[in-house]
């Protein structure tokens, strides 16, 4: 990941919270140009006050964040300690205090442990470093997993860099910011431009976002622009400003959705799109009240295509700021059928073949299509789609589920986090005693599952899903790891990236496997703990191939001949996790791409595993839309014959065949899109994805 130019960062544990990190520090080498966009909440923490009264401005070095303690609440006592920390801040740092910028989030009320984080400071400038990661899981608080993400700019020939981190899982309302976000660019700005340019991000990203419809008493989003990358003053309407304004609203646009994918409890992301309102504000006010709809919500949890809900909410919108809008005149898509629609179908058009039926009883729609609907409604992602059919106005908005999770997280949460005298909070240890039978029914099935799996070998296959987002390849990341930790082996195949599916010839793409690709995965699984290295056919003649097809062909294929075990065997002997690249090393010393997913296949075979697991943009095997959690391979086999598959999952159900065939136990294919997707696929009863096995 393109990390932004000039910065460095680091996050560590100070005590704030009982264990985790807490207390995160970004710097820059050079002066900033700094703005902010906060919250509206009229109880605004001590930071958030601060900011307001400092920014925009120029001269910033440096932005402390502290979670666990929102220093929200705490009187003047509270601006005195932000005031404090940014000078014991600056003097460590040697800079001056009006350099230095605060942020925090956690338990509302407290006075934040001033000693304790004063005491980090030498460590955490020790710790900088330029990647983010650890000062992203430094400000996280409920949220499930560290939000980043980077984007690039061109100014000719040089490349400005925009790296953003955010925390964001409960207190989720939209309106101005709903989270802690912090985007640093090397890219040189005045802080009237990059003030304008983060306004302007808001709307369409973290102002369409919601959780729960309550709104932070501490929501920041910070810019930070140190001009590293050494481009001209801008003008106002210079090309180059509006392509970071794009760059900067994709972004935000990204960081907001992994918000509403981590919601307190969620365990789905829902995206609202409402069409055809009198005015752009009118379906961005419908299309949030519908995201944050409690009962439109719990309808998404349980897979429930209830249009009702829906409706309701809609109405009750439109009533209620007399909205020129006729609700029964509008059109209701789930998951890309319609659920509702009860205008005439105009110039005596079909009704499509899969357009739900309705009922006159609001009892949802008839089966077969509820059926199918429902298993849609199971995916990571549900899309609702309401036409107003009153006006060109639309908009987005951003949620999620309402789980049984969300009721239990924030019904304990005081209960959980008890702040102390000093300002830190401590864990209840009275909550081991929390649904006794719940944790001891989980426990039971993931340790069944651990002894029943320790000193297997397993075979990943990522693909473009399971890379397409940081959020994800650290979720993976962590799951290799703890796959490790439990006496698991683990042995990584890649494809191309979403970045490298771009480049154009063949040349390209292997440079990219071998290079960018195979070299940021094993720089990510090793910051997290598990020693990988870096594997493609040149090294040692690990992977032999030859050249398929014609000649000159424009993106020549290889195929494998054969995979040199003593290379692989020796590197798993000593404990490291290989990560291999799908290159091939032919007679004539040249290389070739592999198919990658037929190349796992073969690893897993040549390594003995028990387990090969394609993650891949999919829940599994799908036929009709709805999943097949376990099947045989002779079943599969007449799916394949019968074409019920498409052609990613044949290829993919082609290669789990050969596979199994030649000894591998069993073959996983998973959901890449869903967060953490191995473990819950490993050790829990129900598992996620579909599972192949002999028969």
């Amino acid at each position: 990941m393109p990390v932004a130019r000039g910065f460095q960062f680091a996050g560590l544990h100070a005590g704030i919270k009982p264990w985790k990190k807490d207390v995160a520090l970004i710097v820059s080498e050079k002066d900033c140009a700094a703005a902010a966009m906060l919250t509206v909440n009229a109880a605004k923490a001590a930071p958030v006050q601060d900011c307001a009264a400092r920014l925009p401005a120029s001269g910033v070095r440096a932005l402390l964040i502290n979670s666990g303690n929102a220093n929200a609440l705490t009187g003047p006592e509270g601006l005195e300690d932000v005031k404090e920390l940014c000078a014991e801040t600056a003097k460590v740092l040697d800079v001056s205090p009006a350099q230095v910028l605060m942020a925090s989030t956690g338990v509302i009320g407290q006075r934040l442990p001033k000693a304790k984080i004063i005491a980090a400071l030498p460590r955490l400038k020790a710790q900088l470093k330029a990647a983010p990661e650890t000062a992203a899981e430094a400000i996280l608080t409920t949220d499930t997993h560290i939000k980043v993400a980077s984007r690039t700019v061109r100014f000719g020939r040089k490349e400005g860099r925009l790296t953003g981190i955010c925390k964001g899982s409960g207190m989720i309302a939209p309106s101005l910011a709903s989270t802690i976000a912090v985007v640093c660019t090397d890219i040189a700005l005045s802080p009237a431009q990059l003030e304008g340019a983060l306004r302007e991000a808001m709307d369409g990203s973290f102002n369409n976002l919601t959780v729960d419809n309550d709104m932070s008493t501490n929501d920041a989003v910070l810019a930070l622009a140190n001009g590293t990358l050494g481009n001209a003053e801008l003008a106002d309407d210079a090309p180059e400003l509006a392509q970071f304004k794009a760059q900067l609203k994709s972004l935000c646009v990204e960081l907001a959705k992994e918000v509403a994918k981590d919601g307190e409890g969620a365990t789905k992301l829902l995206e609202v799109k409402v069409a055809g309102a009198p005015t752009k504000a009118v379906a961005a006010d419908v299309a949030k009240a519908i995201a944050g709809s409690m009962l439109v919500k719990a309808a998404v949890f349980g897979a429930d295509p209830n249009w009702g809900r829906i409706l309701a909410t809609v109405g009750a919108r439109v009533g209620s700021q007399r909205y020129a809008v006729d609700v029964a005149q509008a059109k209701v898509t789930v998951q890309g059928i319609d659920v509702y629609d009860r205008r005439p179908v105009l110039e005596a058009q079909q009704v499509p073949a899969d357009v739900v039926a309705l009922n006159d009883a609001n009892e949802g729609p008839s089966v077969p299509g509820h059926q199918r609907l429902r298993a849609r409604m199971r995916a990571p992602e549900v899309v609702i789609e309401v036409d107003l059919r009153s006006g060109e106005g639309a908009d987005v908005a951003w949620g999620c589920d309402l789980s049984y999770d969300y009721v239990k997280l924030n019904a304990d949460y005081t209960s959980l986090l008890v702040p102390t005298a000093d300002g830190s909070v401590s864990k209840d240890d009275r909550l081991t005693n929390y649904s006794p039978r719940f944790k001891v029914t989980l426990v039971t099935q993931a340790l069944s599952y651990i002894a029943r799996f320790t000193g297997h070998r397993v075979v990943l296959k990522l693909g473009r899903w399971a890379m397409s987002k940081d959020s994800l390849r650290q979720s993976i990341a962590e799951d290799v790891n703890l796959l490790r930790a439990v006496g698991m082996v683990p042995i990584v195949v890649h494809g191309e990236s979403p970045e490298g599916s771009s480049k154009g010839d063949a040349r390209s793409k292997e440079m990219v496997l071998n290079g960018q690709t195979n070299t940021e995965l094993v720089a990510l699984l090793n910051r997290n703990g598990t020693a990988a290295i870096g594997l493609s056919g040149m090294d040692a003649s690990f992977l032999k191939a030859r050249r398929v097809g014609e000649p000159g062909a424009e993106v020549p294929r290889g195929e494998l001949l054969a995979v040199n075990t003593d290379v692989l065997e020796m590197f798993l002997s000593r404990n490291y996790v290989p990560v291999i690249s799908p290159v091939g090393f032919t007679e004539d010393g040249s290389t070739v791409a592999l198919e990658d997913d037929a190349l796992a296949a073969e690893i897993a075979v040549a390594a003995k595993a028990s387990k090969l697991v394609y993650l891949a943009g999919a829940p599994g095997f799908l036929e009709a839309d709805v999943l097949l959690p376990q099947i045989h391979t002779s079943v599969l086999e007449q799916k394949v014959a019968a074409g019920v598959l498409n052609a990613n999952l044949t290829r993919k159900a082609q290669c789990a065949l050969s596979a199994i065939s030649r000894g591998v136990e069993r073959v996983h294919v998973i959901d890449a899109r869903t967060p953490h997707s191995i473990i819950a696929e490993f050790f829990t009863d129900q598992g996620i994805g579909s599972l192949v096995t002999q028969g």
